[in-house]
């Protein structure tokens, strides 16, 4: 994605979580706030993510990932999806009903 891997875990909690203060989504990612300014700085000047005023209380600035932001986070977990699944085509029969079976069984804790 052309992302530092930082930057890309902050923008994936904008894209799936949402609009958050700055505070929470350094505490999402366990940064101080100083170091959680700067990632978004730069994920800013890309045009992946802005700052936005709440809309009730418009002393408090949210950051929110943009239609590009979402775009560049969604293309990069395509790759990352089709990468596994040319991968798994590779294994053995057997080997794929293992993980068939996993995956039906992590399914299940979803619940």
């Amino acid at each position: 994605m052309g992302l530092t891997a930082p930057r890309a875990s902050a923008l994936s909690v904008l894209v799936f979580r949402g609009p958050v203060t700055m505070s929470a989504l350094a505490d999402a990612e366990q940064v101080r706030r100083p170091t959680m300014t700067r990632l978004v700085d730069g994920l800013e000047r890309r045009g992946l993510v802005r700052r936005v005023s709440h809309a009730e209380d418009g002393r408090v600035q949210l950051v929110e990932a943009t239609a590009a932001g979402k775009r560049l986070l969604q293309q990069g977990r395509a790759r990352r999806v089709e990468r596994l699944m040319q991968g798994i085509a590779h294994l053995p029969a057997e080997d794929q009903q293992i993980l068939a079976r996993a995956a039906g069984l992590m399914e299940g804790l979803r619940g």
